[in-house]
């Protein structure tokens, strides 16, 4: 039975990632109590609906579990043929902005404890399960079908345990993805945008791939970028890496990151079994797996 334990800090989506893994076939129990984690285990899941399950686990089961519950998380891998911790998080302003917008109460807060400090204090409590987790969503800049959209990527379609990488493009004007393993810059690259036939289409259209191609400096990057990785991404995979993120990055992530993105998405999936590729900045563009 694969077992999917979704946490983090309150207004970061966890409600939302859960109901796309329910969508989807997993059997989901929302603020299960830790000291019932193991048990899930030794239940009888005859079927088949029921062999991807998936758990909340947040503020709500603490303070007073927390050293329980890593333990517990810890030793989850024994109980389980594949295990995946998911920790979302945003931003404390966008925190605060979700908490306003909506008029939830924070189950931290109270008549003596504001919302900014309940978020502080969450912070704090949750850090012990943020270090232990396998991956880290940050959904700081991201829209509830964002959101749907990533979930259904990097973890209801890893069906295995292998680890799974994902290349993400990315806009420098628009922010670094907090939650990129690695970062590349590509801006030193020749710039499409500056070719006016080409500025509106992006880096899977053949007339980038034509033209960044072509271009001596482009390979020679893609060339020290691929060796790089192919020489470090296996020594990750030794260590139990369940999920890592290659993060390339352009002025406007529109053209040069996007191509590097799939190019390096295909040289790589000769190297690993799942290999995903994202485009950040091209909201209107489906996102796949290789």
């Amino acid at each position: 039975m694969r077992l999917v334990v979704i946490s983090g800090r309150s207004g970061s989506g966890k409600s939302s990632a859960l109901a796309v893994l329910e969508d989807l076939g997993f059997y989901c129990i929302d603020n299960l109590p830790v000291d019932l984690l193991p048990a899930l285990a030794g239940l009888p899941y005859s079927a088949e609906k029921r062999a991807n399950v998936a758990v909340s686990v947040d503020v709500r089961n603490l303070p007073d579990a927390i050293e329980q519950l890593t333990q517990v998380l810890t030793r989850l891998p024994e109980q389980y043929r594949q295990v995946d911790i998911v920790f979302l998080d945003a931003t404390e302003e966008v925190l605060l902005q979700r908490f306003s917008s909506t008029r939830r109460k924070h189950p931290l807060t109270n008549d003596n404890i504001s919302l900014a400090e309940a978020i502080e204090r969450e912070t704090e409590l949750l850090e012990p399960v943020a270090n232990l987790a396998d991956l880290t969503l940050d959904t700081t800049r991201m829209s509830v079908h964002e959101l749907r959209s990533l979930i259904k990527l990097r973890v209801a379609e890893k069906i295995t345990p292998d680890m799974a990488v994902l290349f993400q493009s990315f806009g420098f004007k628009q922010g670094i993805p907090l939650d990129a393993d690695f970062v590349f810059d590509v801006r030193n690259l020749p710039n499409p945008y500056w070719q006016h036939e080409l500025r509106p289409l992006t880096g899977q259209d053949p007339a980038i791939i034509e033209f960044l191609s072509g271009q001596q400096e482009v390979t020679e990057l893609f060339n020290d970028i691929q060796a790089y990785l192919l020489r470090w991404l296996p020594r990750f995979a030794e260590n139990n890496r369940s999920y890592l993120t290659v993060a390339i990055g352009c002025t406007g992530g529109q053209h040069r990151s996007v191509y590097l993105s799939e190019r390096l998405a295909e040289a790589f999936k000769q190297e690993f079994g799942n290999v995903q590729v994202r485009h950040r900045e091209l909201r209107s563009t489906a996102n796949g797996s290789h």
